[in-house]
């Protein structure tokens, strides 16, 4: 049976969705730092720059909906992503994998935003509001 979705869950899967997408953004970006280590310093540090910013407004919005470690670790990973001094294979690596953890982090989100019955949103909008 196909439950009908309240409009506090549309609005959840619609948010988390712009999530993934800027994390997909991400990853290929990552993907194309690590295709491009040999190239020159200020092709790799436009590219650190683009992932930086990226994960640093993603933080930002992160920060107000809720979403657990998410805006930490977007944080972590924008420090990263600007830090000069470390080696290139460790900093792929280190995105590489919060990247990931941020992409299971968003899958388990919108499960759990798609599950969500509507009854539960209603109750839980009535205790914001008392």
């Amino acid at each position: 049976m196909v439950q009908k979705q309240s409009a506090n869950q549309i609005r959840r899967i619609e948010e988390l969705q712009g999530y993934v997408r800027t994390v997909d953004h991400v990853k290929k970006l990552v993907a194309e730092l690590e295709a491009n280590r040999a190239a020159k310093p200020k092709i790799i540090n436009n590219i650190c720059g683009t992932i930086a910013r990226e994960l640093s407004h993603m933080r930002q919005r992160a920060l107000t909906a809720n979403l657990g470690t998410l805006p930490d670790v977007a944080g972590q990973l924008a420090i990263v992503a600007n830090r000069a001094g470390t080696g290139m294979n460790m900093k792929v690596r280190a995105l590489a994998d919060g990247v990931n953890s941020m992409t299971i982090q968003l899958d388990q989100a919108l499960k759990t935003a798609h599950e969500a019955t509507p009854e539960k949103d209603e109750e839980d909008a009535e205790k914001k509001q008392s």
